[in-house]
């Protein structure tokens, strides 16, 4: 682990032996004094703090919290139905050298956990793709995916929470509202949430 101070009001970790999402948890449960915002990434994770003494604090208990298993209560996963007719999801059953069946029961057979959100409001990187169905992002993004297109790309699945240009696979649809604003929290899915497609 590597910690790397980020001005006089933050730290950035790197080199984490556990998911970011999951030490961002078990740190954010500590209810440490000073701590304003927790946020994690791909690889790091950012914490930020209202004053300067509250940095070595959140410090000292970052490699307890690595080591950490998150408590993270009810740990039932997020179950979200899925119409598996997505406009790409031959040409991933090809690229992939599977059928069609077999990119569905594999997709839904994955618990996935969301890494990280970022792209747009609401849109969670969810970890845990079979190995067979990385694939990278599709050579030419399209200029528009209808909000709840569930999606693959690179080691990531994802649901479009809204309409908005992607460049990710398609390979299927739900109803279900991942963003509102008029909701607390506005995101359905957050850093460190258990995920499942359940196909319909």
């Amino acid at each position: 682990m590597r910690v790397l101070p980020m001005g006089p009001s933050a730290v950035l970790v790197e080199d984490l032996d556990a998911p970011p999402a999951v030490v961002g948890e078990a740190v954010r449960r500590l209810g440490l004094a000073g701590v304003v915002d927790i946020v994690p990434a791909a690889e790091t994770l950012l914490i930020t703090v209202d004053r300067q003494e509250a940095v070595d604090t959140v410090v000292a208990a970052l490699s307890a919290a690595e080591h950490r298993e998150a408590d993270q209560g009810d740990t039932r996963p997020v179950e979200i139905p899925v119409v598996y007719d997505g406009d790409d999801l031959a040409e991933v059953a090809e690229r992939s050298g599977l059928s069609t069946a077999d990119v569905i029961e594999r997709h839904a057979g994955a618990t996935f956990r969301v890494a990280f959100c970022g792209f747009s409001p609401g849109f969670a990187y969810l970890d845990g793709l079979p190995p067979e169905l990385h694939l990278a992002r599709r050579a030419t993004p399209r200029t528009r995916v209808p909000a709840g297109s569930v999606a693959i790309a690179a080691g990531f699945s994802a649901v479009y929470p809204t309409a908005s240009p992607g460049g990710w696979h398609l390979i299927g649809r739900t109803d279900v509202v991942l963003f509102d604003v008029h909701a607390e929290p506005p995101a359905r899915l957050t850093p460190g949430t258990s995920v499942r497609f359940v196909p319909r």
